[in-house]
């Protein structure tokens, strides 16, 4: 197995713990957003969104602040973001939007906590044009404004974490169907 298999093959079997909702969690996204802001060519950086279970005031989530970036340019991405966050300790990934190794891809990075190695932050940086990605606001939004379907999901978030604690994947594509009809629901707003 090559090194970017291992790392993979590690990160996704990493324990999934979710968490009562933590009020400091808006602040945490602050704080990360303020230092992108100040270690990184402003020419690559757009907007920068909270997103992802910890955006949705009350809900229960894993204690990971996921953000979406916009940079104007991946491959800049690489070549000037990547090796910045990567020098600060930050895990870098050029991961596929979709299944195992295809395109598009994005920048993803995990930042950590330095003691106990704890991820503390998802960072996924796209271009305007992944609206895949963007469409996660959508989603972000439909919880914060529906609490009886921030509970279901919720509720199904515990479940997959019980059975699949250290199966990131199964995880993940245990809340795909739930998700999809949240956004069926959210785009026809």
């Amino acid at each position: 197995m090559d090194s970017r298999s291992q790392r993979v093959a590690r990160v996704v079997q990493e324990e999934i713990k979710i968490v009562p909702y933590d009020a400091a969690w808006p602040e945490r996204f602050r704080q990360e957003k303020a230092h992108l802001l100040a270690c990184l060519p402003r020419d690559l950086v757009r907007r920068i969104e909270h997103f992802g279970s910890t955006a949705v005031p009350g809900l229960a989530a894993k204690p990971i602040v996921d953000m979406l970036v916009e940079v104007t340019d991946l491959g800049e991405t690489r070549i000037r973001i990547a090796p910045v966050l990567e020098a600060q300790g930050y895990d870098y990934f050029w991961r596929p939007t979709h299944g195992d190794d295809g395109p598009p891809f994005y920048a993803w990075f995990i930042k950590r906590e330095p003691r106990t190695r704890t991820r503390t932050h998802h960072i996924h940086m796209v271009e305007k044009s992944f609206q895949e990605h963007w469409d996660q606001l959508l989603f972000r939004d439909y919880l914060i404004q529906h609490s009886e379907v921030a509970r279901e999901y919720e509720r199904l978030k515990f479940e997959l974490a019980a059975n699949y604690a250290n199966d990131r994947v199964a995880y993940t594509n245990g809340k795909s169907t739930f998700i999809a009809n949240v956004m069926q629901r959210a785009q026809r707003r």
